[in-house]
């Protein structure tokens, strides 16, 4: 069963869940969510840290990322919260160079730049977005 919250998707990582899988699984819940104030519900209650920062920060960047994307009535506050930011930067990719590292750090949307996540333009694409294609 998909976790209704960002929260909840918090909660399965720090039990031991896949992060990858989990954050996967709630992505398909928001994107089939029928409502702006429902999606907004999604990510109203703060996940838990999980005591990796990188992850803590990606939380913040994921439900800024979402309510910006799908115009959202507002962004939670604690998407804001110092430790929901990097102090060093953290490109997503699995390959390591110099040129990756670059197209990440062009390429990466503000809401994950802002706290140091260098990742690709669209950062969380599905199947199921339901945004249409620029």
């Amino acid at each position: 069963m998909r976790p209704a919250t960002l929260a909840e998707t918090y909660e399965r990582i720090v039990a031991g869940a896949d992060s990858d899988r989990a954050l996967a699984e709630f992505l398909d819940t928001f994107y089939l969510t029928p409502t702006t104030n429902a999606r907004l519900d999604t990510l109203r209650r703060e996940p838990p840290l999980t005591g990796a920062p990188h992850l803590d920060a990606l939380a913040g960047a994921v439900a800024e990322y979402l309510a910006r994307q799908y115009e959202l009535p507002s962004i939670p506050s604690w998407a804001f919260e110092p430790l929901r930011y990097l102090d060093h930067p953290w490109h997503t990719s699995s390959i390591d160079s110099a040129g990756m590292r670059e197209y990440l750090t062009y390429s990466s949307p503000a809401e994950f730049a802002s706290r140091n996540i260098f990742t690709e333009e669209r950062p969380l694409r599905r199947a199921r977005s339901g945004l249409k294609q620029s």
